[in-house]
């Protein structure tokens, strides 16, 4: 039926076109064929037309259109197929831009690079300083000049306890003292009872009644508060050659006096110091770990200050003064908070002699509880860094000093600097690696440097725990030895947040700085 239809229509077109036409008709006919011949050049427009407009976009699932149209003179169906569309080809993106090479990068990175470099060189002056501390510890010479002095006549003596609230603790440590080997004729003990609001005032009256001629009590009521204050207002009534200062928690042991004092037959010796031990060690963590870091601090770090005739810290317990040297050196400042670290300095500055006697061991508390242990480090902090504003320049310009003992004696001064510096490096290493592009040294040498500076500097000091341990005898403490690295953590973040408030508050606003007393944890018998 289809082929018949189509055989009609052919034939038909073909009688049409071979008979006559009139004018008319002919002219009706030519115009349909130029129609038929607009739309035939119109479809073929269309592919050309949408590959030109369209040939970036994608193409779409129907890409392929046909479309069919019948010629006038065939009447036959012709299929024109549009070609497939593909997206155009994007070019390559340029290669990212690295942030060191945007102009305004380029005038900064250069200096981070240095300040970074200055931190890492600090970083390994300090690990170098602990490597040589602990090598010398365990191998080289070691220097106890004066513990052979037992039989001698001996200088007189004042024994100044500091209290301040100390009613659990100050029994212990009087009668401790009362049973000292050291002459009774030339020993005062005076307990020096700082405006304490408890019954540490009744229970040193108890022991004056005890004990009638041995103990002479300071009884301070007023004044500035402050230990720095309390020592500055009792020296003024000590009539020894002689003081030995303790806090009210210390329990001396009988012959600690006269080790204390031998190092005074020597006239150039102005202060002496003794090994702090902690005698709560087993209380908790918190109480081991600082037991650890004592250890390290004493045994290792001081010792061999001594040994290399460096500068030995007065640590402003467990330690003599010789009366003459201190007023030498302007007495005590009560304006401190850590006297002990400002008083070395000007002992030192004054061309006096600062011993360690490691053998001479004290029993202390240390904190058992980490907010306790936060606040005395702040203290610490802010104490030794009021001694680097105050002395650091005058230390680095002495000139009756060696060079070493001058840099030890700079080193010791900005040792709690070292904690924010660390942190600001770290922050530094990482702004430079994202940063890319150091221009001022090849990445093997900041890698060696970074590496360095995440390995030696930050372990160097734990290496001295751990000998220290050894050279104590007790290796069952070394156990606890990574666990110190939180504690180190812990101390570095408390630093830093210390030298924070002391820079924004205590100097632009000119705060007063104030003590923080300790808390006790022994249970008065």
């Amino acid at each position: 039926m289809r082929l018949a239809f189509s055989v009609f229509l052919s034939l038909s077109g073909m009688l049409a076109f071979s008979m006559p036409v009139p004018e008319t008709v002919a002219a009706e006919t030519s115009r349909r064929a130029e129609v038929f011949a607009t739309a035939a050049g119109a479809a073929e427009a269309v592919p050309k037309l949408l590959s030109e407009t369209v040939k970036h976009a994608a193409a779409p699932a129907s890409a392929a259109v046909n479309v069919a149209m019948v010629r006038p003179d065939t009447l036959e169906s012709d299929v024109v197929t549009e070609p497939t569309l593909r997206p155009r080809a994007w070019p390559k993106p340029p290669p990212p831009l690295k942030v060191a090479e945007l102009p305004e990068a380029k005038a900064i990175v250069p200096p981070l690079t240095v300040m970074l470099m200055v931190i890492i060189g600090l970083v390994l002056f300090y690990a170098v300083r602990h490597y040589l501390f602990t090598l010398n510890r365990l191998f080289g010479t070691q220097r106890h000049p004066y513990l052979d002095i037992d039989i001698a006549d001996w200088p007189t003596l004042t024994v100044l306890v500091a209290a301040h609230n100390e009613e659990a603790v100050i029994a212990g440590s009087l009668t401790c003292l009362l049973h000292a080997d050291y002459p009774v004729d030339r020993l005062t003990i005076m307990p020096v009872n700082d405006r304490s609001c408890d019954r540490t005032r009744e229970i040193i009256d108890d022991f004056v009644r005890q004990y009638p001629g041995r103990i002479t009590p300071f009884h301070r009521t007023g004044g500035k508060p402050g230990k720095a204050a309390a020592l500055k207002d009792a020296s003024d009534a000590v009539a020894s050659d002689i003081i030995v200062v303790f806090d009210a928690d210390y329990l001396p042991p009988v012959g600690l006096l006269k080790q204390l004092v031998a190092p005074f037959f020597d006239p150039e010796v102005g202060a002496t110091m003794g090994r702090v031990v902690p005698m709560n060690l087993g209380s908790n963590l918190l109480t081991r770990l600082l037991d650890l870091e004592r250890s390290g601090g004493y045994q290792v770090d001081q010792q061999a200050r001594m040994n290399l005739n460096l500068v030995p810290q007065y640590g402003g317990t467990v330690g003599g003064i010789r009366m003459r040297a201190l007023r030498a050196a302007g007495g005590w400042h009560d304006d401190v908070l850590a006297e002990d670290t400002d008083l070395t300095y000007r002992l030192l500055l004054a061309n006096w002699k600062t011993i360690y006697q490691n053998w001479s061991e004290c029993y202390e508390e240390v904190p058992e509880t980490w907010p306790v242990r936060v606040r005395q480090i702040m203290r610490w902090t802010k104490g030794h860094n009021q001694a680097l504003y105050r002395h650091g320049w005058k230390m680095a310009a002495c000139r009756h000093h060696g060079l070493f003992e001058k840099i030890d004696g700079l080193a010791l001064l900005g040792i709690y600097m070292m904690a924010p510096l660390m942190l600001f490096g770290w922050l530094l290493a990482i702004l430079l690696f994202y940063a890319g592009g150091l221009p001022l040294f090849g990445e093997a040498v900041i890698l060696f440097a970074l590496m360095s500076y995440g390995t030696l500097g930050n372990f160097a000091a734990f290496f001295e725990i751990a000998a220290a341990v050894h050279l104590d005898g007790s290796r069952e403490r070394i156990r606890l030895l990574p666990l110190n690295y939180f504690g180190f953590l812990v101390s570095m973040l408390t630093v830093s947040r210390a030298i924070v408030s002391q820079v924004a508050f205590d100097y632009l606003l000119r705060r007063e700085l104030r003590w923080d007393k300790t808390t006790r944890y022994r249970q008065r018998s």
